[in-house]
């Protein structure tokens, strides 16, 4: 709008200076609080607004302007140590920073400019603000609806898995990945739900979400959980495979209608219940019934196997009801909704302590390394603009920016994709302006254009980089007669740019992920442990579920996900930097299982009246907690970057223990007669062994560095 109003009333370059102060500030605008986006918005401001000025005194001699750019980039970019927000608020200053260059008003002074780059920045907040409160459950809707796909995702993914697979490995890499997604979503709704101060539409809608968001939560632990390793259960269902067609067919069904429900959310349609899904459920219990009555002992195993398989997706079920039930809008009285001391136990607070930028002013820190080759790059690429007289040299430094990431396997996918988006806009935008000679047809395709460039980024960058392509050459259609050579020099920039960006990842202070996947490894397994050491307590002394229980839970399955994370990162290296890449695998393999493990037993305890806790439960859990921390304490003394042939000799050092197996067998499980406590042997004495052998396998991987 500003840049049409600036065509209409001749005053273009008002309209162009308001514009890019908005679209700078633009990025900040994510999904999360009302307050954080105003404070993450008006930062933004501020700082396109300085940068501009500054950048508009640039115009000095090579001597002084390259050591002030490398000052300025590192600056700027450093500040995305303060995590992801932060990272978007640099973006905005680096954009500011790069198209200083281009300030050319023949009417404005450079504090004019920069006062209207700022405006820019306020009128857009001002802007977000007003559709917030026109619409303030759209971010949350739209998070709550990418959530419930994603889950859906997970389950059919997990569906997948259920029987013997040939690509069990992929499916597993597959299931990894979404958790991964899904933590973020998870975080994002955590941000809106728990730290917003005002209440969206109704009073109670928040909470309302809140209850909601909570049942997801559940729902994801008991997806993640396996009530018995893959092992046994791909012997049960060749023997017996209607079952596992049953149990496929089951998840079929729960993530269908986790799809429609994402579908349905925000509209004013009654989500029901589906009544033959309710009578697949008794289909299948009664089939497992069958099993229970045939007098034989394997039977009766298997018996107990799928009918605690069987509880769990009827769990799954349950809920699913129970978020059905609470989006159609109940009356809900105060009691239902969570206790304020409890949910602030659950908030994530970031350190934004400016003593943290000292700390991490070294090479340890990712983003210290990143901002400085940043800047060295960035340097670079105007000076060889320069040498060569290209028409625009900073087109390069906007390309560096854009495509330049911490970590190598996304800078070399943005490189590509740049590359590749770059000339498919050029081709369209050399069709279009030779079909349209209109200049108010070009200012207003340059402000689309521009809009859907950045509403891609972060979903589709090789569309973005067409959509970047085609406004810049619009707007410089205004403005140069011979656009053509414009679209060339364009080509020619990106190309330069995605080159460097390319080199400057491989040479230039690389972060391979091998030099930080150990602490990773650390504190998923720090947080595992402490999980399971919450889930034993609990069960020895029953009561109520702490609310301590549910943070560690929490703690655990975010730790997961960021080192599934840094493994993928690790993955799209190069081959000669995925130091011990086998064996970390089957590190995260088996602390990804571990995690299932206690999902399953932390659900079945939560759900179920169980017995008082032997002294064998109390030896083998200590066990477990001691053989982690031995885990922990071989990898304090693995150096990574050592290649496989120069590793560590390692001497394992446990004591003898044998695990009490007695305890899963036939026998002794029908030691009582009550069925319930049947079902309870079998489950958590199965757990037991599996997170006991896990524990034993891992300690064997690390000792072997």
């Amino acid at each position: 709008m500003p840049v049409v109003l600036g065509i209409v009333y001749e005053h273009l370059d008002v309209g162009l200076a308001i514009c890019f102060g908005a679209f700078w500030c633009s990025p900040s605008d994510v999904p999360g609080s009302l307050k954080h986006k105003q404070i993450g918005i008006l930062i933004s401001a501020i700082l396109v607004a300085v940068i501009s000025f500054v950048g508009g005194y640039l115009d000095v001699s090579n001597i002084i302007l390259f050591p002030v750019l490398g000052i300025l980039t590192f600056s700027i970019a450093f500040i995305s140590i303060y995590g992801f927000r932060a990272s978007l608020i640099s973006f905005s200053g680096l954009l500011a920073l790069v198209l200083s260059f281009a300030y050319d008003s023949k009417t404005l002074e450079i504090y004019e400019y920069a006062l209207l780059v700022g405006l820019g920045g306020i009128w857009y907040l001002l802007l977000s603000t007003i559709l917030h409160y026109i619409n303030p459950k759209a971010h949350t809707e739209e998070t709550f609806i990418e959530t419930f796909t994603l889950t859906a995702d997970f389950l059919d993914t997990r569906r997948q898995l259920i029987g013997e697979q040939p690509d069990r490995e992929a499916l597993q890499t597959k299931l990894m990945t979404i958790q991964s997604d899904l933590m973020e979503r998870h975080d994002t709704l955590r941000e809106i739900l728990l730290t917003s101060r005002r209440s969206s539409g109704k009073s109670n809608y928040q909470g309302k979400r809140l209850l909601v968001f909570i049942q997801l939560i559940e729902f994801l632990e008991t997806a993640v959980a396996n009530p018995v390793n893959y092992k046994k259960m791909d012997a049960l269902f060749e023997k017996h495979p209607k079952f596992k067609t049953d149990f496929q067919d089951i998840l079929l069904e729960l993530s269908t209608h986790l799809r429609w429900i994402a579908e349905q959310i925000g509209k004013s349609k009654t989500i029901t219940v589906n009544k033959k899904f309710s009578e697949a459920f008794k289909t299948l219990e009664q089939d497992i019934l069958e099993l229970k009555e045939r007098d034989n002992p394997e039977d009766y195993e298997h018996y107990l196997m799928l009918q605690n398989y069987f509880e769990y997706q009827k769990k799954q079920y349950n809920k699913l009801n129970k978020i059905k039930w609470l989006l159609g809008n109940p009356n809900l009285s105060s009691e239902d909704y969570i206790k304020k001391d409890i949910l602030k136990n659950f908030i994530n607070s970031p350190d934004y302590n400016p003593k943290l930028l000292l700390r991490s002013l070294s090479f340890r820190s990712t983003i210290f390394k990143h901002s400085l080759r940043l800047s060295v790059t960035m340097m670079l690429g105007y000076g060889i603009g320069v040498f060569f007289h290209l028409q625009n040299p900073y087109w390069i430094m906007l390309t560096i920016i854009i495509i330049m990431r911490p970590s190598y396997g996304l800078t070399k996918t943005r490189s590509k994709d740049r590359i590749i988006g770059t000339l498919i806009g050029a081709v369209l935008a050399s069709g279009l302006v030779f079909l349209i000679q209109n200049p108010y047809v070009y200012g207003a395709l340059g402000v689309i254009t521009l809009v859907v460039a950045f509403s891609m980024v972060q979903k589709n960058f090789k569309a973005s980089a067409v959509f970047i392509t085609l406004s810049v050459i619009f707007i410089y259609a205004i403005l140069q007669p011979n656009i053509i050579e414009v679209i060339g020099f364009r080509v020619l920039d990106t190309v330069i740019g995605s080159v460097l960006s390319f080199i400057a990842m491989l040479w230039l202070w690389p972060a391979w992920s091998f030099m930080e996947i150990g602490s990773n490894l650390k504190d998923s397994l720090k947080a595992n442990a402490e999980f399971f050491n919450a889930i034993s307590n609990y069960y020895q002394i029953k009561g109520k579920v702490p609310t301590s229980l549910k943070v560690k839970r929490k703690e655990a399955f975010l730790q997961t996900s960021n080192l599934s994370s840094a493994f993928q990162r690790m993955a799209q290296e190069p081959e000669s930097k995925q130091n011990h890449i086998e064996d970390i695998y089957e590190l995260v393999v088996l602390n990804h299982s571990f995690l299932s493990s206690l999902s399953s037993l932390n659900t079945y305890i939560q759900n179920h009246q169980t017995t008082e806790a032997s002294e064998d439960f109390k030896v083998i859990s200590n066990k477990i907690s001691d053989n982690l921390d031995i885990v922990c304490e071989n990898l304090k003394s693995v150096d990574f970057e050592l290649p496989k042939a120069h590793v560590k000799d390692v001497t394992l050092k446990t004591e003898k223990f044998e695990f009490p197996a007695s305890r899963i067998t036939y026998e002794a499980i029908l030691q009582s007669n009550d069925e319930r406590n049947h079902k309870e042997a079998h489950l958590v004495w199965e757990q037991l062994y599996w997170l006991f052998s896990i524990s034993e396998k891992m300690i064997k991987i690390t000792a072997k560095f």
